[in-house]
């Protein structure tokens, strides 16, 4: 029997390629989304916040799309920020908190002081200080967890920021003196929280403490620009002086703040303070002109709050459009990925059709081939019979005058004869049961076949001629010989199997090729596979265990 055409692995193969070539043209690189991240904080940073927002907005979406959890959370993080430089609070907090929610689910500790430090700053800004402590507690006791001191010192400090503005003046003590020693090796926080606990003294009614150490601080410090340190050391100079009713010296580092010529939020605080000062000494004129200021100065935050609402509104809208543009350029994607899919679909198509037809032309060739081969056989077969009558004549014709050797010469050469017929016999037989085999099948194609009732009488004739299972019951008995209580134990284990079952698994044990055994069942490798699949299944063998090392248990 001619082997068959597997034509299952140059289609996998065709199908595998355009897999890969498609994911070719459509994958993104990961690098170029932290390129977008990148180039979005940098627009941030120069107050160019539709260009930001579109970067990250891109970036975010790209993440999403792929899984890239980090990358997810850096951009929704850093959407958040433009939203709270342009003093949209309330929309920084919405991406604050789904950064915060990918930063839970799926990343490292690290990212989730992040966004917690983030959102109650957020809350400080709004005065919301019962929020702003409790989502500066959860950075500050996730950084205790991972014992990372540095982000425990920030964290501290920031705690006993809010106890200073909420009154809980000894709670923020108590944060400043752990933050202390974790912020050493970072002269500039360090500072900040000598500076925080200057002002916890101020609250305490310790103007002299409080006043000493700023003064101490405003010599020493470097760097007296950094954070405002400077003006927030001579706001607690000045109003240590004023709590002393010390009103000139107040004025004087007061006027020291104007010089600086700070932000329109410090100026408010700063004439308040100027408004006080000149209260105490009674002159009342100066008094309630900077009071003037003050309301002049808070007309002056709305009107910019105003502006800042007007423009994140304007940058809302554009990047409501870009989002439209985005949507719009899927869309086309989609469609271009439809028509290239489609004519992947059409040369796969036309692959396999050629490929099937190779594989019909291959068969009948090999058909050919084995009639071909047989016909010679036969003929050789023949001529030897022919040779060997004629040698038989010639032995008569010579070996007269010795009868009795003459008939034991026949005797013998009539027994070779017979025996070469036999074995022509066997031979012819065998080819003759896979002949009309092929010939059952190749009429079995027919459409029309149940219509020709004389045709269907000679198929069923043919079918008659073929073997009967007596070499089977021999394979049965030699096998018992051989490997004795095996077919008797798998019996036993499993009486569901049928008789076919039986002689697969009996080839199974015998360690014969999925492709030996196709041959002598007559069967394709691939029907052969999933007979041993399905026996596998009918035994209850999971997936994991072959069927020939649980046959070698029994």
């Amino acid at each position: 029997m001619f082997q068959k055409f597997n034509l299952f692995p140059y289609y996998y193969f065709i199908l595998l390629t355009c897999l890969l070539f498609t994911h070719t043209i459509h994958a993104q690189p990961i690098h170029y989304c932290d390129s977008l991240i990148q180039s979005g904080i940098k627009a941030m940073w120069k107050k160019d916040h539709v260009k930001s927002l579109e970067l990250l907005t891109e970036a975010k979406n790209m993440a999403a799309k792929n899984r890239w959890y980090k990358q997810q959370f850096l951009a929704t993080n850093n959407i958040g920020a433009n939203y709270y430089t342009m003093l949209d609070y309330g929309e920084a907090l919405n991406y604050y908190l789904e950064s915060y929610t990918i930063a839970v689910k799926k990343l490292e500790p690290a990212y989730e002081m992040i966004v917690l430090n983030n959102i109650a700053i957020l809350y400080s800004k709004e005065k919301n200080y019962e929020k702003a402590y409790e989502y500066f507690k959860k950075a500050y006791q996730i950084a205790k967890q991972n014992k990372d001191l540095l982000k425990v010192g920030l964290y501290a400090m920031n705690l006993g920021n809010v106890a200073n503005e909420t009154g809980e003046l000894r709670q923020a003590r108590i944060y400043f003196n752990e933050a202390l020693p974790n912020l050493k090796t970072q002269p500039e926080m360090y500072i900040l929280a000598q500076i925080a606990i200057a002002e916890n003294d101020l609250l305490q009614h310790q103007p002299g403490k409080a006043r000493n150490t700023a003064l101490q601080l405003y010599k020493t410090t470097k760097d007296l620009n950094y954070n405002d340190i400077g003006i927030s050391l001579l706001f607690i100079i000045s109003k240590s002086y004023l709590e002393e009713n010390n009103a000139e010296e107040a004025l004087r580092y007061a006027f020291k703040i104007k010089e600086t010529q700070p932000n329109l939020e410090t100026k408010k605080a700063l004439f308040e303070l100027l408004s006080d000062s000149y209260t105490q000494q009674k002159e009342y004129p100066a008094a309630l002109r900077y009071k003037d200021s003050v309301i002049a100065n808070e007309q002056r935050l709305n009107e910019i709050k105003n502006g800042k609402l007007f423009e994140n509104s304007r940058v809302k809208f554009e990047i409501q459009n870009y989002k439209n543009e985005i949507a719009l350029n899927e869309s086309k994607l989609s469609n271009e990925r439809k028509i290239f899919y489609s004519i992947i679909a059409i040369i796969s198509i036309v692959v396999f059709f050629v490929l099937w037809t190779y594989r019909n032309i291959t068969i009948k060739h090999k058909q050919r081939k084995l009639i071909a081969e047989r016909n010679e056989k036969i003929l050789v077969l023949e001529l030897e019979k022919e040779k060997s009558d004629n040698l038989l004549l010639e032995e008569q014709f010579k070996e007269r005058e010795t009868a009795t050797l003459l008939e034991q010469e026949k005797l013998k050469n009539e027994i070779e004869l017979k025996n070469r017929k036999l074995s022509a016999k066997a031979l012819y037989l065998s080819g003759r049961n896979q002949l009309i085999e092929e010939i059952l099948q190749a009429l079995s194609k027919i459409p029309e076949l149940p219509k020709h009732i004389s045709l269907s009488n000679h198929i069923s004739t043919l079918k008659s001629h073929l073997k009967t299972d007596t070499e089977w019951d021999s394979f049965i008995t030699h096998f018992e010989e051989v490997n004795q209580g095996f077919l008797i134990t798998l019996k036993h284990k499993h009486p569901g199997l049928t008789a076919n079952d039986i002689r697969f698994i009996s080839y199974i044990y015998m360690s014969l090729s999925t492709k030996e055994i196709a041959s002598m069942l007559n069967i394709t490798p691939e029907a052969c596979r999933k007979r041993k699949e399905r026996i596998s299944a009918k035994i209850g063998l999971s997936e994991n265990i072959p069927l020939y090392d649980y046959l070698s248990t029994l």
